[in-house]
């Protein structure tokens, strides 16, 4: 049977109290019967002690009278048993009656004479024996005796620790479970106010209560799931919402040229225009396509993407040579800014496809929005980052644009001219940030933007 928190807690809070108690009990009860035992056993040798002066020091007291004495004593012991051997081994008292006479052998009275002082039990009976010396000459004493007054106290005992141990236990659970509930009851409100968020309330947060507590962190933490969830459910309805619009626009051109061109027969030279027209278009859709199959590859895991050991300064002139091959009025410089102590400052761990549509985009861009289409690109490290600085004399950025520049489909009110989807510097920025880095960029209007790219190199 699977149990909830509230009742395991119960259980393991009673069961570290109850195994508190048995250890306490078992604790009390030993030095109480052990204290028992030596007391009596204290009591049993003042007896035979004085029992063996009295019989031997006093001339007075005589066999018989001494077992009156005995007979009429106030703190008799029960079944009390005294017993007297000279040197000989000879008896020459006995507290009980001549009939019930208890003979001990040789060995044992020598045992006790070697050993002084010995203790031990007689069925249920505590006894003593030792060794009492006068003018030279010893006496073995022999005194045994049952403890009923000391028992029946340990018996009482006994039961005051069985009745105080079940009301302990009982009490335990009782207070264990308010404590259980008590302590859980923050966890019991954060779940009915979890279960209160869904797919439309996804702005809802949980109270965060004290803000240190271990309850309070897990609020904390799951405020913070929720605002990433929030902010990628928004992404995705932006993303799906610009996606179908911007698809939607080269698709609903080509259907209207076809039409159009279908409408009436047409010169050659109109048929080509139409489909000069018609392929620009589907180059542009094809572009848009790629660039949102990049866009969700760069927004997945990075464990899911395979990462191998690249040098950044041949990607760099591998994709310059590529974008040049291409259009044949962009000019783009490579240089270092400072000379590198170790190639090694060049390497790191990354995926060169990725890597390399993000460079394409930052040159694309910074060619493309200058009227010089340049773009000079300065390399060098700071501490364990390598730093691609990429600098155009371009028109630049409105500052109310820049905070909105890495938004997918997003592009700045001075460049709708200018062809483009606006998925760029989104995927690029998608994809430092599965590398580890960061992007950030510096731009004024009509004097040039400055992107400055910062990647962990492998140390």
């Amino acid at each position: 049977m699977k149990l909830n928190i509230r009742s395991r807690l119960t259980i393991q809070f009673t069961y570290i109290v109850t195994s508190v108690l048995i250890l306490f009990s078992l604790i009390i009860y030993y030095f109480s019967a052990s204290y028992r035992e030596a007391e009596f056993y204290s009591r049993l040798e003042k007896k035979a002690l004085t029992t063996a002066k009295l019989l031997i020091e006093v001339k007075e007291v005589d066999y018989n009278l001494l077992k009156i004495i005995d007979r009429n004593t106030l703190n008799v012991l029960n079944k009390e048993k005294v017993i007297i051997y000279n040197n000989k081994d000879q008896l020459i008292y006995y507290s009980l009656d001549n009939d019930s006479i208890q003979n001990y052998s040789k060995t044992f009275l020598d045992q006790i004479r070697l050993l002084k002082n010995i203790r031990y039990h007689e069925g249920r009976n505590e006894a003593i024996g030792i060794i009492f010396t006068l003018n030279e000459e010893q006496y073995i004493v022999i005194a045994s005796a049952f403890d009923n007054y000391g028992r029946s106290k340990l018996q009482n005992l006994i039961w005051i620790i069985l009745v105080g141990f079940l009301v302990s236990i009982g009490l335990t659970v009782f207070v264990g479970r308010i404590y259980a509930t008590k302590a859980l009851k923050p966890m019991s409100d954060v779940v009915k106010q979890v279960d209160k968020i869904t797919i439309s309330s996804l702005d809802m947060r949980v109270n965060e209560g004290n803000g240190t507590d271990e309850i309070a962190q897990l609020a904390i933490t799951f405020n913070q799931m929720l605002e990433r969830l929030e902010s990628a459910f928004e992404m995705q309805r932006s993303f799906v919402s610009n996606a179908s619009h911007e698809l939607r626009t080269p698709l609903t051109s080509i259907t209207g040229q076809i039409e159009v061109s279908l409408m009436k027969s047409r010169t050659r030279e109109e048929y080509e225009a139409i489909l000069e027209s018609v392929l620009e278009d589907i180059k542009n859709l094809n572009a848009l396509s790629n660039g949102l199959l990049d866009l969700a590859k760069a927004s997945s895991d990075i464990s899911a993407i395979a990462l191998h050991t690249l040098r950044i300064d041949e990607i760099l002139w591998e994709t310059r040579d590529e974008l040049i091959g291409r259009k044949k009025d962009y000019k783009i410089s490579i240089a270092f800014s400072e000379p590198l102590e170790d190639e090694k400052e060049l390497t790191m761990l990354g995926n060169h496809h990725l890597l390399k549509t993000a460079i394409i985009n930052l040159m694309d861009n910074a060619c493309k929005f200058s009227p010089d289409k340049s773009v000079e690109i300065f390399l060098s490290v700071k501490g364990k980052y390598l730093v691609a600085q990429f600098i155009d004399k371009g028109m630049g950025i409105d500052n109310e644009d820049i905070g909105k520049i890495f938004q997918p489909f997003f592009r700045s009110k001075n460049v709708k001219n200018i062809a483009g989807n606006g998925l760029g510097l989104s995927l690029t920025a998608k994809i430092i940030q599965l590398h580890r880095g960061t992007i950030s960029i510096e731009s004024q209007l009509r004097e040039g933007t400055k992107v400055t790219v910062c990647i962990p190199f492998l140390s």
